[in-house]
């Protein structure tokens, strides 16, 4: 389960469309407070998905090869397919020109309330996915993997929270520097996506049936 909490962590933090975004917020006139909305939000959204999983199990992993574990390894199973073929189909689509959002031209009147809904519209829900079927496996009676869900959301953060720290000791560094990386993110956007989807997806893939012929 670590492991591949780590894997989904860091396919989900090194997303280009959710970093971008950050980054126009971060440039904004109230910056600072839109970012650190737009980091809460997507902090709470994978908090809350972990915890409605371990509503479910009651904070016990089901028996292996039960129906309730046979079904969540079978949920990672399709996220991976879905994953790869998706990166499949952006690798061989003709590429296209890529820029700021349209809803950058009025970034300077965002809302905190909206800067906390492009948070839940940018997650890569189906990795949140991945990451949910794989929190089945955790056992709240250990603190190993109490550190290890803990450990996973702060992982899927990581990218905006050092973009936050750093806007927040040096605002004007930050501010040249954070758009250079934006828009190296936006001339590698296609291959990004690509890539982490392709990685993750045959990771999930290759994880999931070892674990349902095992």
């Amino acid at each position: 389960m670590v492991l591949d909490l780590l894997v989904i962590g860091t396919a989900v933090t090194l997303g280009p469309l959710h970093n971008s975004a950050f980054i126009l917020l971060l440039s904004a006139r109230r910056g600072v407070r839109l970012g650190l909305a737009f980091l809460l939000s997507w902090l709470a959204n994978l908090i809350a998905v972990i915890a409605c999983v371990m509503l479910l199990t009651g904070g016990r992993p089901p028996a292996h090869h039960s129906a309730p574990s046979t079904a969540a390894i079978a949920a990672k199973l399709a996220i991976g397919v879905a994953l790869v073929l998706y990166g499949v189909h952006r690798h061989r689509r003709p590429p296209r020109p890529h820029g700021p959002p349209r809803w950058s031209a009025r970034i300077d009147n965002a809302s905190l309330a909206t800067a906390a809904g492009l948070a839940w519209l940018l997650q890569p829900w189906a990795l949140v996915g991945a990451g949910a079927a794989t929190a089945v496996d955790a056992d709240l009676s250990t603190s190993t993997d109490w550190l290890a869900l803990t450990g996973y959301c702060l992982l899927a953060t990581l990218s905006l929270i050092a973009m936050e720290m750093y806007a927040l000791r040096a605002p004007a560094a930050a501010n040249a520097r954070l758009n250079a990386l934006r828009s190296w993110l936006e001339q590698h956007q296609e291959k990004l996506i690509v890539t982490l989807s392709l990685l993750a997806g045959l990771w999930l893939t290759a994880r999931s049936i070892y674990d349902l012929t095992t």
